[in-house]
């Protein structure tokens, strides 16, 4: 049985996995020859739950250590109604994806940069079907501040997810998409009725590997998800 961990051995545990793990896309449509996409960045961001309660699980995190969240508006024309990271396409004053990563956080979630400790930078992964390279941004919270949707035309909900949650077994499946003729299968995280899949579940999948943290679930268990 592996022992709970405190939430600092958390965080060198993320340094550790994004200077050593493996970040080759498995499942990620590439960009059709010829299209760069546009360079965008999402910020990645542990911490420690400060109210909401974990289930017990054995796990080798501690039960408190949360993932900051957020859904989508369904209006949106790229991800509708989707659980994504905070993040966008990057901007002229950004200096780089971090500065991204956090810009956009701020804008969708209002968090507080000042309270956030950047890790890593994780190498790009394309995003076929918007056309982008996405750079996820590993931060930890090291000042927690109140997180909500800002503006409802983008994001519906802000929400922070008891990583223990998402590796328990029983939440955990993997999806399945199609676009015309071609079927994608990847990691997907039912949290409680709300479906985490795609690129966001992919990182996350990657991220408890290189840590870990992963709990042996049933990969065969498999559900479709509507693009």
């Amino acid at each position: 049985m592996s022992t709970p961990q405190h939430p600092d051995g958390a965080r060198a545990q993320l340094l550790a996995a994004a200077q050593h793990g493996d970040w080759t896309p498995r499942v990620l449509p590439q960009l059709p020859d010829g299209v760069e996409g546009r360079r965008s960045a999402v910020l990645v961001l542990f911490g420690v739950l400060d109210s909401i309660p974990a289930p017990t699980l054995d796990a080798a995190v501690a039960k408190d250590l949360d993932v900051l969240l957020q859904r989508r508006a369904p209006t949106l024309s790229s991800h509708p109604g989707q659980v994504s990271f905070p993040g966008g396409g990057r901007e002229p004053g950004d200096r780089d994806d971090a500065a991204t990563a956090l810009r956009e956080a701020e804008e969708e979630t209002g968090l507080d940069p000042t309270g956030v400790e950047i890790l890593a930078m994780l190498p790009a992964l394309p995003l076929a079907v918007s056309n982008h390279h996405v750079t996820p941004v590993l931060g930890w919270w090291t000042k927690p501040s109140k997180v909500a949707a800002v503006d409802h035309a983008e994001t519906v909900e802000v929400f922070r997810v008891p990583v223990a949650q998402l590796l328990d077994p029983a939440t955990r499946f993997r999806s399945v998409t199609s676009r015309g003729s071609m079927t994608f299968k990847g990691p997907a995280f039912d949290v409680d009725g709300t479906i985490v899949w795609g690129f966001t579940a992919m990182v996350l999948d990657r991220l408890f590997d290189a840590c870990g943290w992963t709990v042996p679930w049933d990969e065969t268990r498999e559900r479709p998800v509507a693009p």
